[in-house]
């Protein structure tokens, strides 16, 4: 597919929802003057991370920012209808609002709650720190043995349809003159400090003032092209969903035992997944499914965690990836030390569904005003990654 034009102020390389979420804010910028265009080498997205991860949001963070930035994320998806409506068209993309519920099995895992805790009140998130009666009282189908304390989001967490969210985004963005191509990037042309042009599988050379990079795992492989590097590189993960016996019933969140194996509803049936103690990089075009981590790692957690979970089946299983950022697991975010001209968005480590509206809202700024007006995103920057420097975020999953 050509583009129309041959040169594009704004180029967004990547079409899933970080890379539509810029497009979008950018189109209902009323400061943003200039033409926008969209690369994504596949519109169906059935392998995007988007389509492939467990679509949540929370704001259990140990960061401040980034339990801001999952705040703005959560009003944004509470008033989805009406931010992305294009004439009478205005999309559900069923936000559960159960919240989660991380718990620990040791006093310095609950000392570590406590810490979060204190971080996620003062940012106005409704949290609650419950001991193990209470969590035995308030969640009868759960095993209290071993814990010794729970965090539990009582709003703002939960949740959605994620290929919902990114396919509003980009319906109000092409309706508001974003075009969008499906083809590849193959090469990224530099002069010096500066991005001139990308060159696309079909053939065409397109000119760019700028060049945002949210390619999800290739995000590497695409600075690479410019002759630059980030410490980002694609992790699997295998999702399971199975069917319960015994339903645990109603109101029951995203649970995470102090293993790092969680769970949440998926509708009749519950969806699981974990860290895997393995985590090597993988090629990204590889999505086995690691039937392995749920025989060893997942059943056996959940079966003494959630007694109702022993006698369980498996439905279905699907393996997504992370663009998982060695250095701290946060975003490295915005432009190149040299490279001004080249935007970062790489390394979400699985955050980037929820983070995507503030992310999205925080690259339109940087590129209209040439810094950020509402959450200030600089300790995302690039410099740290030069520096060394990690951003650490201590509520990784």
């Amino acid at each position: 597919m050509q583009a129309s034009r041959t040169s594009y102020d704004v180029v967004i390389v990547g079409g899933a929802v970080v890379g539509s979420a810029t497009a979008y804010f950018l189109a209902t910028n009323p400061d943003f003057a200039g033409s926008v265009l969209v690369i994504e080498k596949d519109w169906t997205y059935q392998r995007s991370a988007t389509a492939l991860s467990s679509s949540s949001i929370r704001h259990q963070f140990s960061n401040a920012i980034n339990v801001k930035i999952s705040q703005f994320g959560t009003e944004f998806i509470r008033n989805f209808k009406e931010n992305v409506a294009v004439d009478a068209d205005t999309p559900e993309i069923g936000f559960h609002e159960n919240g989660y519920l991380f718990l620990a099995g040791d006093e310095r895992g609950a000392d570590v709650l406590r810490r979060n805790h204190e971080t996620q009140v003062a940012c106005g998130a409704d949290v609650s720190l419950l001991d193990p009666d209470g969590l035995g009282k308030r969640f009868p189908w759960l095993n209290t043995e071993g814990l010794t304390l729970g965090s539990k989001g009582e709003r703002g967490e939960g949740w959605f349809d994620s290929v919902g969210l990114l396919q509003g985004f980009r319906k109000k963005a092409r309706s508001l003159g974003v075009e969008y191509i499906e083809d590849e990037v193959v090469a990224i042309n530099r002069e010096g400090d500066r991005i001139v042009s990308v060159t696309t599988g079909g053939g065409q050379v397109i000119a760019c003032g700028m060049l945002v990079n949210t390619s999800g795992t290739n995000g590497k492989v695409m600075a690479r092209m410019a002759g630059l590097d980030i410490p980002v590189e694609p992790r699997r993960r295998s999702i399971f969903v199975v069917d319960c016996r015994t339903p645990l019933g109603p109101g029951v969140g995203l649970t995470i035992d102090p293993t790092g194996v969680f769970f949440r509803p998926e509708g009749k049936f519950y969806l699981m997944g974990t860290s895997p103690r393995h985590d090597p990089e993988v090629d990204p075009a590889d999505f086995a499914v690691m039937h392995d981590e749920f025989e060893t790692e997942i059943w056996p957690t959940l079966a003494n965690r959630v007694p109702a979970f022993e006698a369980i089946k498996v439905v279905n299983s699907w393996a997504g990836h992370y663009d998982y950022c060695t250095l701290d697991h946060n975003v490295i975010l915005g432009p190149h030390a040299e490279v001004r001209n080249f935007l970062f968005a790489n390394g979400f480590s699985g955050h980037g569904l929820q983070q995507s509206p503030a992310m999205g809202r925080g690259l339109c700024e940087l590129i209209t005003y040439g810094g950020f007006r509402t959450l200030d995103l600089s300790p995302f920057g690039y410099e740290r990654v030069v520096a060394n420097r990690p951003f650490l975020e201590d509520a990784v999953i």
